[in-house]
């Protein structure tokens, strides 16, 4: 088979996948933003995640506001949490806005807690 079928297999041990992606959610929902109850996993700010066979965590994220007065310090307590969890390699968080966060992104849960129905 070629490299070309093979893309979305993992060279990680079976199972593992699974149990890093658990772990790394557990562990983006210790991370509040500060003005706002909710963390920011329930939140929508999380865009994408991506698990390398290296074990390093590739994160998109962005902000409720581009002038978020945390913009500066979230992702390094996203860097800390998900690089807190046993096996992580290296967490690397990228800011992105585009495209721009809005409500319809947040959980239900994230809804209840906001009063927002």
């Amino acid at each position: 088979m070629s490299d070309e079928n093979n893309k979305n297999v993992s060279a990680l041990p079976e199972g593992e996948v699974e149990r890093l992606t658990e772990d790394i959610i557990v562990a983006l929902k210790t991370v509040f933003d500060p003005e706002i109850p909710v963390d920011i996993y329930e939140l929508g700010l999380i865009y994408r995640v991506d698990i390398g066979d290296d074990r390093n965590i590739d994160i998109d994220m962005t902000l409720t506001a581009p002038g978020c007065p945390v913009a500066g310090e979230m992702p390094g307590w996203v860097e800390n949490a998900v690089g807190s969890i046993p096996g992580v390699q290296s967490v690397t968080v990228n800011m992105v806005f585009d495209p721009p966060w809005d409500q319809s992104r947040m959980s239900d849960e994230a809804r209840v807690a906001l009063d927002m129905w």
